[in-house]
C-alpha cells in the first residue's frame, strides 16, 4: 500500500509499505481521506516530533474517514463507513489502509457523505472543548453574553458556530486572513476583526463597552495571542485555551499579573480522542449529517497522496479552507 512518511523535519515522501496486520479488537480501515490538523503542522515543521526519522508510515494523520475492510472488533463489519479518531501518537491516517482499535472509531449513518463527515473529527474536538469552556451548569446561560474567538481557522470557525448555538448574543472573531473573516461573518459572527489593521483586544472592548468578553477562546497557538485573551476577557469571565503550545518544550511567556487581577476561570483542552465513548465525535457526526453545522467552506483543497508535501505546505501557508489528502485509489 502507499502511505505518507515523515522522513526528516519538514520533509514528507510517498512510500510503499505492507498492509498492516490486524490484532485483537482492531479494525482494518480502507482510507478515503485524511485532513491536516494544525498539530500535524507543528510536528512536521516546528520540531514537535519526538521520535526517530523516518516516522511510522501514515503518521501524524489523526483526522480520517474510510470503510471497514476487515474487523476483529464487535460492532464493526466489512463495508461500514467510519470516522477514524485515533490517539495522535499512534495515528496512521495518511495511509491507504490503517489498523485502528475499535474504541477509536465512530460509525457513520447510512448514505453518509464521507467528504463532509471527515470534518466531524475537527468539529468533535471543538464540541468537546466547548463543554469545558462553557459548562452551563457552572457558567450559566449564555443569552445576552459575548464570546470572542482569537483565530478563524477551521477550529475557530467551528467555535463561532458553536458559541452562536450555545446562545451567545454577540460573537467577535479575529484573524489575519480576509477569506476566513468573510466565512466568519457568514457563520454569524457579529464582529470580524482583521488583526493586520486592528487590535483584537480593542475590538472586544469596544463591542462590550469596555467590560471584556464573557468567554474568550484562543484558537491560534501563540504565546502572544494567549496573553491577548487575558486582556480581552471581563472580570471573572472564562478563557478557553485550545491552540497548541508555541514551542515543543521549555517555559513559555504568560501574563500572570493580568490573570491574577481579573480572576478568570481558565480551561485548557486537548485529547478528545480518549473521551469514553467518543461522544463529542458522535455529536459532531450528527450535527454535520443533519445540517446543524455548516462545513461547506472546509471541503477543499484536496491533494492526491503523491502530493502530500505540497498539501502540508498549502496548509502551513493557509491556502484554502481545510486541506485534505485523498487516499482512495
Amino acid at each position: 500500500m502507499r502511505a505518507v512518511q515523515l522522513v526528516a523535519p519538514g520533509r514528507l515522501e510517498t512510500v510503499e509499505v505492507p498492509v498492516p496486520e490486524l490484532g485483537h479488537d482492531e479494525v482494518l480501515v480502507r482510507s478515503h481521506r485524511g485532513s491536516i490538523c494544525g498539530s500535524d503542522l507543528h510536528i512536521v515543521f516546528d520540531g514537535f516530533h519526538r521520535g526517530a526519522f523516518p516516522a511510522a508510515p501514515g503518521f501524524p494523520g489523526h483526522e480520517g474517514i474510510g470503510i471497514v475492510e476487515e474487523s476483529r472488533s464487535p460492532g464493526f463489519a466489512p463495508g461500514d463507513a467510519v470516522l477514524v479518531a485515533p490517539v495522535p501518537l499512534h495515528a496512521r491516517c495518511f495511509a491507504e489502509w490503517q489498523v485502528v482499535p475499535g474504541r477509536s472509531l465512530v460509525p457513520l449513518p447510512d448514505g453518509a457523505d464521507l467528504d463532509r463527515l471527515l470534518m466531524a473529527q475537527q468539529l468533535g474536538t471543538t464540541v468537546y472543548a466547548m463543554r469545558r469552556f462553557w459548562p452551563e451548569t457552572v457558567a450559566g446561560p449564555a443569552a445576552g453574553l459575548t464570546a470572542a474567538i482569537c483565530g478563524a481557522g477551521s477550529a475557530g470557525l467551528f467555535f463561532a458556530q458553536l458559541t452562536r448555538r450555545a446562545g451567545f448574543s454577540t460573537v467577535v472573531i479575529a484573524d489575519k486572513a480576509p477569506s476566513r473573516l468573510r466565512i466568519a461573518k457568514e457563520f454569524g459572527a457579529d464582529v470580524a476583526v482583521d488583526v493586520t489593521e486592528r487590535s483584537f483586544v480593542e475590538a472586544v472592548l469596544e463591542a462590550t463597552g469596555g467590560l471584556g468578553a464573557d468567554l474568550v477562546i484562543e484558537a491560534v497557538g501563540y504565546d502572544e495571542t494567549r496573553i491577548q485573551c487575558l486582556h480581552a476577557v471581563r472580570m471573572r469571565g472564562r478563557v478557553g485555551y485550545f491552540g497548541f503550545p508555541e514551542k515543543p518544550a521549555g517555559p513559555t511567556t504568560w501574563d500572570y499579573n493580568e490573570a491574577w487581577a481579573k480572576q478568570p476561570s481558565i480551561e485548557h483542552n486537548h485529547s478528545t480522542q480518549i473521551e469514553p465513548g467518543l461522544t463529542a465525535f458522535r455529536e459532531a457526526v450528527d450535527l454535520i449529517h443533519t445540517g446543524g453545522i455548516d462545513v461547506g467552506p472546509f471541503l477543499d483543497p484536496v491533494f492526491p497522496l503523491e502530493q502530500a508535501q505540497e498539501a502540508f505546505e498549502a496548509a502551513r501557508d493557509q491556502q484554502g479552507g481545510k486541506v485534505a489528502i485523498a487516499l482512495g485509489r
